[in-house]
């Protein structure tokens, strides 16, 4: 099935987690991570794979960091001198009270409210003159900090461990009364301000470098941050470190962990079914397992074929993740791509489906999968990353990659490519692709153009591929705007949006152009259609209404589309076929129903369960689903789900899920992530947002380049509109998305940030100005743009989260996340924004939480997802003034 792209935005785009390979329903932070990859035909996830991969997307800081403050300068004499305003030189008024910092760090670890006569007095004095910011306060007694601003990530304020990142400006009256009452002005801001969870570690130095863009004055404080060294490394560590304990300080924290983990430990998941030479293949998360395995079913039974636990075990317990597999047509292999530690860096082995032994590989960089195998099984396709040289540019990882072919004995042979040599001629940032679909004659060769969901696609004989003298003959064109594939003996169906926004399926011959196409479904308003699959009695379309799925069903020689009626409302999130056997086998799952299998018999017309996987504790009579609307401030309706407890009827915590980028849709597919805070107690709302695809291409278009702006005034005008319903109230309204929905979240809080008690962002792109320039940048560009062009830079700069981050807001409490191993949105770019808030003087808790052994999210385990669940459900609680949650306090 060649469906969407044949490598996935899950895998490059930054996000989809919050979206490679999904690993279930439970094990992401969803909208973040990107759908799971549906394969090119052979059902290998590779076709969306590469797409969505890529999608979202100085010196050692030390003791002597906390008193020199995050604004410094170094006079000729070495006294450290605050920077104003981000200036790059101490100005002359700075320089002659460069002792008042000398005294600073004379008091660092004493009482200020203990601090007498002169002291007090030069102290408060120096420091109200300079305009030295205030960074850390502790309740009693009051001990003052001048401390350097990180990398992007959020950080506390008030109270024992709150930092303030203010510069002092009151009059030094007021700022007297402050240390006479024995506690800061600003932790008084904060009356949810931690207790007891110790000092927090120093700011982040700010650097400024500022460029000038076509007319605009662009400033930088943290370019540094982008190389990652070990300072920086250290600094965001440091910051992980101070926000566990912050996080660990809320007392019914490990109760909410526990139950956490038994929810989501009742559940026994499967993904990725596919069905070949009378063997099932599956990955398997049984119910208390920490990982996905890889499993087969046969005559002789069901067995494990790669045991992911085993591999944890075997290298200290380092996390491992399958990213991907791929069956062979007779179902006699399989080639299986292995990372470690959430990086997404697959090395692929591949193994006999009969015995479980390897018996070839393993080989490196395989990131995207292999794409297809060839009709009689003996060689297996697959796009493999360059071999990158010391000095190489980390721009250049995805560039220049290869399409191979492998008879598992001799050395892979290059087929398609920069380095080929041969066959189509592709750009360094497109990657090649193979597609070849079971007892079809013709191959097709796809060039994927990083993140972009259309197309462009060469035919050839299937038996020539390896020919270096086969013609390849030019099939569609992006222009054509095909982001679907299948075949069928001597028929290719495309999935097209051309002159169609909500898509339409076409069918040709082979051998004949595109132009002589005939509409088999053609598109109506109200319906998109998501997917086709083609299998020997009929080519069956996954179409929705809304967020919910709609099945036809167009009988082989037959143009005519039946609707078949589903076994429940909810979202179709996966499907497979094979065009040598009728039938097709889905899974269906809605926001309160778990993921079920399904074959569906097209001679008894009725579905039935497969016999896999396990029900876990989820009882859906305890929610109410609502279908709203909220009216954007354009005039437009947004669609607006919303999930609330059975009984609900105060003022509500509620949480708003947003995503809106790449036309990634987030529909009625069940998480358990969601599920765990709706059994909570909280409101859980999923905001449609232009950008994403849930009401067709028009809709991923309202949210685009110079349009971006719509996706982040959605999510506001969700939130507003649940405060006019009475759902909730400012003080208990929260926001959560990640990946490339980060800019949904940061320019939403940077827009409105009296309208939201608290963010949760997740692996976020904060800085799209400097995106292009990390390792995933590239492949992102025809979703973002480039800084490039005018327009492209006016866009960015639009979306830019700590370009809009002012000095003096008081922003919502906010929980930033990253995992150092991120291939897609590179660690510095939440860092960057955790370091702009904390400099802004807000406040309100900017917390940074690190995972040493993560990357996007995908690859993570059960227990890592779920203490990041309960570490946000937690945050939330603590925000919205829950008694007991508080960090430190217990009332």
């Amino acid at each position: 099935m060649i469906t969407a792209a044949p490598i996935t935005h899950a895998q490059i785009a930054p996000g989809p987690a919050i979206c490679a390979a999904r690993q279930a329903p439970n094990n992401q932070p969803e909208p973040m991570i990107e759908p799971r990859p549906v394969s090119i035909r052979a059902n290998g996830p590779t076709s969306r794979r590469i797409a969505r991969s890529w999608v979202m997307r100085g010196s050692r800081v030390g003791a002597e960091h906390a008193v020199k403050g995050p604004m410094v300068a170094e006079s000729g004499g070495g006294c450290h001198l605050p920077v104003v305003m981000g200036a790059h030189c101490p100005s002359a008024w700075q320089m002659a009270n460069c002792g008042q910092l000398d005294r600073v760090r004379a008091l660092r670890g004493r009482s200020l409210a203990g601090t007498r006569g002169s002291d007090a007095n030069a102290l408060v004095g120096g420091l109200a003159r300079q305009g030295t910011r205030r960074r850390s306060w502790s309740r009693n007694p009051v001990v003052f900090q001048v401390r350097k601003r990180r990398l992007g990530q959020p950080q506390l304020w008030g109270g024992s461990v709150m930092r303030v990142a203010r510069r002092v400006s009151a009059p030094v009256f007021s700022l007297l009364l402050a240390l006479a009452a024995g506690s800061s002005a600003l932790a008084a801001t904060d009356p949810l301000a931690p207790v007891g969870a110790g000092t927090p570690p120093p700011d982040a130095p700010i650097r400024p470098v500022t460029e000038t863009l076509y007319g605009v004055k662009v400033t930088d404080n943290y370019r540094y941050m982008e190389k990652l060294d070990p300072a920086t490394i250290d600094w965001m560590k440091a910051e992980g470190a101070h926000t566990r304990r912050v996080l660990d300080a809320i007392a019914p924290l490990a109760a909410l962990q526990k139950r956490v983990s038994a929810f989501t430990g009742s559940f026994g998941f499967v993904q990725g079914y596919v069905s070949y030479g009378g063997r099932d293949f599956y990955e398997e998360r049984a119910p208390g397992a920490d990982d996905f395995n890889l499993m087969v079913r046969d005559a002789a039974g069901t067995r494990t074929l790669v045991d992911v636990d085993a591999l944890r075990k075997a290298h200290a317990g380092k996390p491992y993740a399958i990213n991907w597999f791929l069956a062979s047509p007779d179902g006699s292999k399989v080639a299986v791509g292995v990372s470690e530690g959430g990086s997404e860096n697959a090395s692929m082995n591949v193994y006999d489906a009969a015995t479980g032994k390897v018996i070839a590989g393993p080989l490196d960089r395989v990131r995207f999968g292999a794409t297809a195998w060839s009709q009689d099984s003996k060689t297996v396709y697959f796009n493999r990353l360059r071999q990158m040289q010391p000095g190489d540019p980390g721009t250049d990882t995805y560039r220049n990659s290869t399409l191979y072919g492998w008879n598992l004995q001799d050395k892979p042979v290059a087929l398609l490519g920069t380095s080929a040599g041969r066959g189509p001629t592709f750009a360094p940032e497109e990657f090649p692709v193979l597609g070849i679909t079971p007892g079809t004659p013709e191959a097709l060769a796809l060039s994927i153009n990083g993140v972009q969901n259309e197309w462009k696609a060469w035919i050839a004989p299937a038996t020539d591929v390896a020919n270096p003298k086969t013609v390849w003959k030019p099939l569609v064109d992006r222009s054509d705007d095909v982001t679907g594939m299948d075949a069928r003996g001597d028929e290719i169906f495309l999935l097209s949006h051309k002159n169609a926004p909500t898509f339409k399926v076409l069918a040709v011959k082979v051998g004949e152009p595109l132009a002589a196409a005939t509409t088999l479904v053609a598109a109506q308003p109200d319906r998109v259609i998501e997917k086709i699959a083609a299998a020997s009695d009929a080519l069956y379309v996954l179409a929705r209404k809304g967020a919910y799925s709609h099945l036809l069903r167009i009988p082989t020689g037959s143009d005519k589309a039946d609707e078949v009626a589903l076994p429940f409302e909810g979202h179709i999130d996966e499907a497979f076929t094979d065009p040598r056997q009728p039938g097709i086998v889905l899974v269906l799952s809605s926001w309160v129903v778990q993921p079920t299998s399904f074959h569906y018999d097209p001679a008894t017309q009725k579905f039935a369960a497969l016999d896999i996987g396990q029900r876990g504790d989820m009882d859906p009579t305890a929610f109410k689903v609502s279908d709203l609307e909220a009216k954007a401030g354009d005039g437009v309706m947004v669609p607006l789900s919303l999930i609330q407890p059975k009984d609900a009827k105060r003022s509500q915590i509620t949480l708003i899920e947003a995503y809106g980028s790449y036309g990634i849709s987030n529909l009625a597919d069940f998480s358990t992530r969601r599920a765990a805070a709706m059994r909570e107690g909280i409101t859980y709302g999923i905001c449609h947002v232009r950008g994403g695809g849930e009401k067709g291409e028009a809709w991923r278009l309202g949210g685009k380049d110079a349009n971006k702006h719509h996706t982040w005034q959605d999510l506001i005008a969700c939130g507003e509109d649940l405060i006019a319903r009475g759902i909730t109230t400012k003080d208990k309204l929260f926001i959560i998305g990640g990946s490339a929905g980060g800019i949904t979240m940061g320019r939403a809080m940077t827009e409105r940030p009296d309208l939201f008690a608290g963010v949760i962002d997740l692996v976020p792109v904060a800085n799209p100005l400097r995106q292009e320039f990390s390792p995933n940048g590239i492949p992102n560009i025809p979703e973002f743009g480039t800084v490039k062009n005018e327009q492209g830079f006016r866009n960015l700069y639009a979306m830019d989260s700590i370009q809009h981050v002012k000095h003096g807001v008081a922003y919502p409490a906010v929980m930033i996340t990253t995992g150092l191993n991120d291939p897609r949105v590179s660690p510095w770019e939440p860092a960057k924004f955790a370091a702009a808030l904390q400099a802004s003087g807000s406040p309100n808790p900017v917390l940074l939480r690190i995972d040493a052994k993560a990357g996007h999210g995908v690859g993570s385990t059960r227990t890592q997802t779920d203490q990041l669940t309960a570490d946000w459900i937690a945050f939330m609680f603590w925000r919205a003034g829950e008694a007991g949650w508080r960090p430190g306090h217990t009332d």
